[in-house]
């Protein structure tokens, strides 16, 4: 969560782990059809619809009806070149005196972007209650990242409310943030799994009989439903995660490390994996996130040479849109983000985050969204599309143009080749 809530022995598992890493206007129609940028526009002034609240459990969540501002996925139409999709992702979301999550839901809305915010469930819990905590291979009570009190977890609650109401995601980032050798999740079973996940979910399911917040307004969810993917901390423990998640109806996970290249299904769940781009001025890529770029900068210490904080930031979000750039021009992949809501080496990296976003969520053909509109729309495409799509290697575009590789019938040969019709004097 913040940085004044996390403890050293967290942070110091997270470097350790990090280390080993180091290394949205519509989709072109071709008819002319206007879009926005989670696709097709909505009527202006058009509202969801009201639906009745029904309380779950002890009131924390509700079923409210349809998620809004939820744009229905379409598929591609014959020939038609995909949009380019960009998912920002916070690790840990919560809302504390820093404000980053209210900063970046404003800073989301500007730019007409929806994000995914994992949430921690402890932070939904306080710190007295602490001991309903049970992690995997842990003693009761125990947490690399803390808990919160009653004040840091309505702030939360409120924020995750309006996240979800203006169409951004709630996945989770489990609970304690357990990392490294010997004592991280990356030695849990597909039953610790369960249990964490179990335990995720039951924090913010309760967050009102846990803080005797009784009277305030519940989140707009059923977590049972809303929950549909997520990243393991430190990026550890994907195996056995998955087999957990598969059987817990999951659709999506966002652990594992890969190319700029488009996802395919693993697992029976989309990989949504974080992703190499370049590191402005050395000669290897790194991981997508503030902290592997932080750790690539100033080593394990979160607070570097003040005098280094700016350039740093520069680097990040220049090595961004320069992944950004060969994906847009090239093979149209999506880009996989992630951040944490932290002011490590000053800050520098939320601002990097920030002018990525004014950058390329506003660019023709360019759609910011959640994994879970990704995975939607992903879900909605013709296999075979896909199939194509995933053979696209780091930047490259169709030799012959999208029309031509996407087509659903040969493209004619070009005049004047063997098999080409014959050119008239």
């Amino acid at each position: 969560m913040a940085a004044t809530r996390r403890t050293t022995a967290g942070l110091t598992a997270l470097v350790a782990c990090a280390a080993t890493l180091a290394g949205c206007a519509g989709g072109d129609t071709g008819a002319g059809t206007e879009e926005g940028a989670h696709g097709p526009k909505k009527a202006a002034g058009a509202q969801a619809p009201k639906s009745p609240v029904r309380l779950i459990g002890d009131g924390s969540t509700a079923f409210t009806g349809k998620q809004p501002n939820l744009p229905r996925p379409t598929r591609l139409k014959p020939g038609q070149k995909p949009p380019q999709f960009v998912v920002f992702s916070w690790d840990g979301a919560g809302e504390d005196s820093q404000q980053q999550f209210s900063h970046f839901r404003k800073v989301a809305k500007r730019n007409d972007a929806t994000m995914t915010y994992f949430l921690s469930g402890v932070y939904m819990l306080p710190e007295e209650k602490r001991r309903l905590y049970k992690p995997p291979q842990h003693l009761a009570g125990s947490s690399d990242i803390g808990f919160n009190d009653r004040k840091g977890i309505r702030n939360t609650v409120e924020q995750l409310r309006a996240a979800w109401l203006e169409g951004n995601e709630i996945g989770t980032h489990f609970n304690g943030h357990f990392c490294g050798k010997g004592r991280g999740v990356g030695e849990w079973s597909v039953a610790d799994w369960k249990s964490e996940i179990k335990q995720a979910k039951s924090f913010v399911k309760a967050w009102k009989t846990n803080t005797g917040l009784k009277k305030a307004k519940p989140l707009p969810f059923d977590y049972d439903k809303e929950l549909i993917g997520a990243r393991t901390p430190c990026l550890e423990g994907q195996k056995n995660f998955m087999r957990a998640a598969r059987e817990l109806g999951f659709r999506y996970d966002t652990s594992g490390v890969n190319d700029q290249v488009w996802p395919k299904k693993k697992e029976g769940l989309w990989d949504l994996s974080m992703q190499l781009v370049p590191v402005p001025g050395r000669n290897f890529e790194t991981l997508t996130m503030d902290y592997n770029f932080m750790v690539n900068q100033s080593g394990p210490t979160s607070q570097g040479d003040p005098s280094k904080h700016e350039y740093w930031g520069d680097q990040m979000r220049d090595g961004l849109l320069e992944g950004f750039q060969r994906a847009y021009k090239g093979n149209r992949a999506p880009l996989i983000i992630g951040n944490h809501f932290e002011s490590w080496n000053g800050g520098t990296y939320m601002r990097a985050i920030e002018e990525t976003i004014e950058a390329v969520c506003t660019k023709p053909q360019v759609r910011c969204v959640s994994f879970r509109q990704l995975a939607d729309w992903l879900d909605a495409q013709d296999p075979k599309m896909l199939a194509k799509l995933a053979k696209l290697r780091v930047g490259k575009a169709p030799k012959d143009g999208w029309a031509a590789y996407l087509s659903a019938q040969p493209a004619p040969a070009p005049k004047g080749v063997p098999g080409a019709p014959a050119v008239k004097p």
